[in-house]
């Protein structure tokens, strides 16, 4: 049984989908759509959203749609994996996050309709790190690598070091913290956009590292523990090459998820490296990733835990 790849994610489908100007003073990805009505806008990215539904449905991967509430507006409602996570230990987390905006999106409707279907041995709310601005925005900050317990974790104002030691000591998970920038010196605001772990594989830029020993030591670690390192280019990371989320389906089948417009930004050389561990499932999500400055992986919220079916089987 993989403890890296799940079969079940959870999607929240936005109800007031929107630019967030906050969130975009440290996320170049974010692009304002001006052509377009917020109406206009709606129904684009619920047709997106609809459709990678309905995408990773027909290939065997179970997704749980929970419908955003309309009030309050949450424009960022549709990246669920920053406020919440799971692991196979059968731990959920629940998150701090920078912007004021977006701590509306945490709901407990939401956990406890998990804490129902699934075991879930502890639920841990680190929200009150709010008030120090010590901000840890889920898997988003954190690559989590839970076959080999280590959390890869670059620095930015979204992911501050004691809360991240907070959390990996918590969960006897070895944390390893090092700073990746763009070309023009701008921390990058989450290391989902970096970096993706595999079973047996990682998605790396190497050119967001300043220290070229911060650069070894990862690339390192992420060999001795197993994995082939496939590097992207920072132009790559800027079409969101390394914002995928390595999962299997219901037929234990490997499957590498990632947006069309990353897809379309990979060379033939990175294509076939990477068919050698999984089959590639691209996604048409444009409109979530111009205004939203977030992908694939952003929107998906892993389901580690074991049903309560599953477990008494067991």
């Amino acid at each position: 049984m993989s403890r890296q790849l799940t079969d079940t994610v959870l999607m929240i489908r936005p109800a007031a989908f929107g630019f967030n100007e906050l969130t975009a003073a440290d996320n170049p990805f974010q692009k304002k759509i001006e052509d377009l009505s917020q109406m206009e806008i709606q129904k684009r990215v619920l047709d997106e959203f609809d459709g990678m539904v309905e995408l990773l449905n027909r290939n065997g991967i179970r997704v749980i749609v929970k419908e955003d509430t309309a009030q309050p507006v949450k424009t960022d409602a549709i990246f669920p994996n920053n406020w919440i996570s799971t692991t196979p230990d059968g731990v959920i987390s629940i998150y701090p996050l920078f912007s004021p905006k977006r701590r509306a999106e945490k709901r407990d409707d939401i956990i406890q309709s998990l804490v129902k279907e699934f075991k879930a041995k502890d639920v841990l709310d680190w929200s009150e790190l709010e008030a120090e601005c010590f901000f840890l925005e889920g898997t988003g900050s954190m690559v989590i690598d839970h076959e080999n317990r280590i959390i890869y974790s670059c620095v930015s104002q979204r992911t501050h070091p004691a809360a991240l030691e907070k959390f990996a000591s918590r969960l006897d998970y070895k944390a390893l913290m090092f700073e990746a920038r763009d070309e023009k010196g701008i921390p990058i605001y989450h290391t989902n956009v970096l970096l993706c772990i595999g079973e047996d594989f990682a998605i790396i830029c190497e050119e967001c590292f300043i220290d070229e020993l911060e650069w070894i030591a990862v690339s390192q670690l992420l060999r001795t523990s197993g994995h082939r390192v496939i590097t992207i280019s920072l132009d790559q990371l800027k079409e969101f090459a390394g914002n995928m989320l390595a999962v299997k389906n219901n037929r234990d089948e490997k499957l590498l998820l990632l947006s069309e417009r990353a897809f379309k930004s990979l060379n033939k050389h990175q294509l076939k490296q990477l068919k050698q561990y999984a089959a590639l499932l691209p996604i048409p999500i444009p409109t979530v990733e111009t205004l939203g400055g977030g992908s694939v992986r952003c929107m998906m919220a892993e389901i580690f835990l074991s049903t309560k079916i599953e477990s008494l089987r067991g």
